[in-house]
């Protein structure tokens, strides 16, 4: 019985790392807020090793595809605070540690 109880304690300890997408916070409607999301992996699976390239690579493809004014920042341990336009907004992480938040502010 003490084992189990030890076996839990160092589970629970333990970090939970996420490999999928986890969405953290969104007002964009569901298309755009699956493309976005799709998109942000697929930067992120790219450029595992350089969180500014894939930055770039999420704010040109969306500039692209729903207009200008987008911004994108990727990588770990940082706040922000931001003003954007309303149903433009998305906060997730991915990989475990790696935040992403996108945004468009014109």
């Amino acid at each position: 019985m003490a084992e189990a109880t030890e076996e839990k304690k160092a589970d629970s300890d333990s970090k939970r790392v996420h490999t999928y997408p986890l969405i953290r916070h969104s007002d964009m409607n569901d298309e755009m807020k699956t493309e976005a999301m799709e998109l942000c992996v697929t930067a992120c699976e790219k450029f595992a090793s350089n969180n500014e390239n894939a930055a770039k690579m999420i704010k040109d493809t969306m500039d692209k595809k729903f207009g200008a004014s987008w911004h994108a920042v990727v990588g770990e341990g940082y706040g922000f605070e931001i003003t954007h336009e309303v149903k433009n907004l998305l906060y997730m992480f991915f990989g475990g540690n790696i935040a992403i938040i996108l945004w468009k502010c014109s």
